[in-house]
């Protein structure tokens, strides 16, 4: 196992877990302070969907190196989360959200280093 993939893969997961739970349980009014972009540039099925996306994500992070079963989807699961973070990057550039944008770089970052670290399980 490689402790630098357990590293990256765990930060991501739990930042997915809390990021696309509160997007599937929350109502468009308790994301809007957070989420300005909730239910307005996004419909609310765009958001919940995104948000099981992101929770799929953390749990395939997690699960298939854990178990040793189809490991091959970690990689998977961390491109899936690179391809959110480029949704992101997009949808804040598109409202001028330049400050909202650091974050997302580093989550792609992280998330491109976990594909890249997931190898190592094929």
């Amino acid at each position: 196992m490689n402790v630098g993939y357990w590293i990256i893969g765990g930060l991501l997961a739990a930042f997915y877990l809390y990021s696309g739970g509160i997007k599937v349980v929350r109502t468009q009014e308790q994301l809007q302070p957070m989420m300005g972009w909730a239910g307005t540039l996004v419909p609310m099925r765009g958001v919940r969907l995104i948000g099981a996306l992101e929770v799929s994500g953390a749990i395939g992070l997690i699960l298939p190196p854990l178990t040793g079963i189809a490991s091959g989807l970690a990689v998977v699961a961390a491109v899936g989360l690179a391809v959110v973070q480029v949704g992101a990057l997009y949808v804040h550039g598109s409202r001028g959200e330049w400050k909202q944008t650091p974050l997302n770089v580093a989550l792609l970052a992280m998330a491109a280093a976990a594909a890249w670290l997931g190898t190592a399980f094929l």
